[in-house]
């Protein structure tokens, strides 16, 4: 499926969208339907790809039997061709959603608060257990496959859920889905995945850990990645 036929069923079921979604999915749905505009207009395959990415992980909080729920499995973006979506079709579904432009800045803040504001390692803290012989820091950039995230207070800081209790060991299944989830070039988005409600999976991912199979958290990840 490519991403104008995703789109051309975002726009068919769009009554049922609007209602399957809460209020702050309708407006992360917005945000990434302008933000795939933006970026289709200036022709921008690479940032097209990554605002197809954040669509589908809004879209992941449909109920598993809702059609574009299914399909999002079945979408791939062609790397070859680099076809990009029409800026018609994508005008239709924003039209038609009805759902308010947020200001982008505003959007941006209100995500990356929540995102924040979960339990996290700060640096120095990270730095200690690191120096305890737990996991080696491996200099000064993230170990491969950990999300750091910016805090405007903090500084750099680790989402806890990432590492096992009391410790800078991360979890391998963590590890591995962050690699999927591009966490290096994307680590907002990868801590949206990990903290945001998974109808596909009957709950936040990162509450899932221990809960629910490695596999299954694996195949729910790779299955909204597709090919990108």
């Amino acid at each position: 499926m490519t991403s104008e036929e995703l789109l051309g069923l975002l726009r068919t079921h769009w009554t049922t969208v609007v209602t399957g979604l809460d209020d702050d999915d309708l407006v992360r749905l917005s945000g990434a339907l302008r933000e795939l505009r933006e970026e289709t207009a200036a022709r921008d395959a690479p940032a097209v790809a990554r605002a197809m990415r954040r669509l589908k992980r809004t879209l992941s909080a449909l109920p598993a039997d809702h059609p574009v729920s299914q399909a999002l499995g079945g979408h791939r973006y062609d790397t070859a061709t680099r076809e990009l979506p029409g800026l018609t079709t994508i005008d239709a579904v924003i039209d038609v959603l009805g759902t308010p432009p947020p200001a982008p800045a505003d959007l941006l803040r209100t995500a990356r608060r929540r995102l924040l504001a979960v339990p996290a390692l700060s640096e120095s803290e990270h730095a200690v257990l690191t120096e305890a012989g737990q996991e080696p820091s491996g200099g000064p950039d993230a170990p491969a496959g950990l999300i750091r995230l910016r805090d405007p207070d903090r500084g750099l800081c680790y989402p806890r859920f990432q590492f096992r209790p009391g410790t800078a060991e991360p979890l391998p299944v963590v590890r591995r889905i962050n690699v999927l989830l591009r966490a290096d070039r994307d680590p907002w988005g990868a801590a949206d995945w990990w903290l945001g409600g998974n109808r596909w999976l009957g709950g936040v991912p990162a509450e899932l850990l221990g809960v629910l199979p490695d596999d299954a958290l694996e195949r729910a990840a790779a299955e909204l990645v597709g090919a990108f």
